[in-house]
Parts: structure tokens; C-alpha cells; sequence
């Protein structure tokens, strides 16, 4: 009854989470695209976007953080990034004092594609975007932190959680 006096929130909520599923899909198959366009295993494109990413961030990535970011074992990460390599699209510095630490960095013909392949629908959003204030784009920026923080702590408890056995629909564990 209290979902009904809100005057739809709940509806309202549901529209916005199945918007937000819509656009999951939408990205994941842009992503599947650039693969295609690269001639890479998807895998290999979201290691490749990751790693540019976070040079444009400032914040350039090393294998075990990569390894998380795409939910790779080291050793899976590794097969990824010595490909990677091979093929000139990333190369592997020792950049930090400690010369253990292994940075990595796209090669300079990555960020042209990436531009080039992303850089129409950046224009796009960017135009879908600009009608709204900035009062509003801080709003939506905060919820989008919350929701993401949510998700993280979600699936850092399902981590730490021991998968439970599937059952089949008559209840015997296959």
C-alpha cells in the first residue's frame, strides 16, 4: 500500500532499472562490434578499452589490477597480455621506482581506433546530454556512484559467499 500512495515510484524505479539493462545490453554489443572491427576475441578488446581507459585516466593499470578489472585468473591474464603484446597492441613497462612493478600502455594506433570507432556515438551522447543542466547531470552522476557502489558490494559479498548447488526444477541437485 505505501508503494501505491508514492504515486508509481516503484513502477518509476522498475522503468529505470529496465533502462538500465537496455543500455548494459547496448554497450556489451558495442563492445562485441569492436572486437569484430579489431579482429580480437572480445576477451582481448575489453582488456585492450581497459588499459587505454585508464591512460586516459591518469591511472595506467598493471596485469593484477587488469586482471580484476576483467575478471581473469593472473595466469589467463597473462596468455591475454603476452597475445596483447605480440600483436603490438600493448607493451609492458617498468615505469615505477620499483622495478617490479609492471605498468601497461596501449599502443598509439589503439587509441586512433578506439577514436575511431567510438569517437560518432561519443558526439551522440554528448548531444543527447547537453540539453540537461548541470544541476541535474551531478544528480544523475551521484546515483550512478551510488548504484555502482551498490553493485560492488553485492558482488564482493557474493565472493565471499560459497556458491550455493543448483537444483533442478524437481529439487535433486544435478
Amino acid at each position: 500500500m505505501k508503494e501505491a500512495v508514492r504515486d508509481g515510484v516503484a513502477e518509476q524505479r522498475e522503468r529505470l532499472m529496465e533502462s538500465l539493462r537496455i543500455y548494459g545490453g547496448h554497450y556489451a554489443e558495442l563492445s562485441r562490434r569492436f572486437a569484430a572491427w579489431l579482429g580480437l576475441h572480445s576477451t582481448d578488446a575489453t582488456a585492450v578499452l581497459e588499459i587505454a581507459a585508464a591512460e586516459e585516466r591518469g591511472t595506467p593499470l598493471s596485469p593484477a589490477r587488469l586482471s580484476e578489472r576483467i575478471s581473469l585468473s593472473t595466469g589467463a591474464t597473462t596468455a591475454l597480455l603476452n597475445r596483447l603484446e605480440a600483436a603490438g597492441h600493448i607493451t609492458r613497462a617498468r615505469e615505477h621506482s620499483d622495478r617490479r612493478v609492471v605498468t601497461l600502455r596501449s599502443g598509439a594506433h589503439i587509441q586512433e581506433r578506439a577514436d575511431e570507432f567510438f569517437g560518432p556515438l561519443a558526439h551522440r551522447l554528448d548531444a543527447a546530454m547537453s540539453p540537461y543542466p548541470r544541476q541535474f547531470l551531478e544528480q544523475v552522476e551521484a546515483f550512478m556512484a551510488d548504484l555502482n557502489t551498490t553493485m560492488d558490494s553485492h558482488l564482493t559479498e557474493q565472493d565471499a559467499a560459497p556458491p550455493r548447488a543448483l537444483r533442478s526444477p524437481d529439487g535433486r541437485t544435478p
